[in-house]
């Protein structure tokens, strides 16, 4: 499948860079077969027409309401000071099926600016290359104290190396339950959140509010992670959820 991201409701357009992708990259042909994925769902069918610089396509099929990934997983997560770290676990998590990435400003956080809109295209390049027809969704860099207002504590998780604290396992957490479609059994837990801290972790400080909030603390193992690697970890452990 050559897959593509663009519009498709109310009229099917390529998205820009897609179509420079087309006729100056891949070298395509008229007539070739490709699909397009709004990110929403929405897949479109066709073959390629190309009018001057334009690209367009002659649909000959939409799927529409494509099924998404359950459970759904929001993982929050201190950008790093090597970008390039972050990246790559933004690649591989999307691969996984994460629905949701955000990015926490902590106290311990070395990195104060990313620029989202590269992070967000580079989601959207996982997205094609993995056959997603849900992005997921990439948020802005968000204070910590900010973040932690519109917390579920029911279903969200923090993940920190303070071994003289209380955690859980994270092969003991109770497993969200996907919504079974056969018997249209509906899902207990729609999204589970996890915070990745920065290097050097989240402060005493960050893990007592959080604990205050009702938010549960859990233990990736007994090595101490990077923070990329803990997130790609934590997306693994969801992605096997969904099988």
């Amino acid at each position: 499948m050559k897959l593509f991201f663009g519009q498709i409701f109310p009229d099917l357009i390529i998205d820009s860079d897609e179509q420079l992708h087309i006729t100056k990259v891949l070298r395509m042909r008229e007539g070739e077969e490709i699909f397009v994925t709004d990110g929403n769902g929405n897949l479109a069918k066709g073959n390629l027409v190309f009018e001057g610089k334009k690209v367009s396509l002659n649909v000959t099929e939409v799927k529409e309401n494509l099924p998404d990934f359950s459970p759904k997983l929001h993982i929050a997560i201190a950008p790093t000071k090597n970008i390039d770290r972050i990246e790559f676990f933004l690649e591989k998590a999307v691969e996984m099926g994460i629905s949701e990435v955000s990015f926490i400003w902590t106290e311990k956080t070395e990195r104060k600016n990313i620029s989202i809109e590269k992070l967000r295209k580079q989601a959207i390049s996982a997205s094609k290359q993995s056959h997603r027809f849900h992005f997921p969704k990439v948020n802005d860099l968000t204070k910590f104290s900010d973040f932690m207002k519109n917390l579920d504590p029911e279903n969200t998780f923090v993940a920190h190396c303070n071994e003289n604290l209380e955690r859980i396992n994270l092969n003991t957490l109770r497993e969200p339950q996907r919504d079974n479609a056969i018997n249209h059994q509906p899902s207990t837990i729609n999204q589970i959140t996890f915070l990745i801290g920065p290097e050097g972790d989240f402060s005493d400080r960050e893990i007592q509010l959080l604990a205050g909030k009702g938010i549960k603390a859990v233990s990736l193992g007994n090595q101490r992670l990077r923070t990329e690697t803990a997130g790609i970890f934590v997306a693994a452990w969801n992605y096997d959820k969904m099988f």
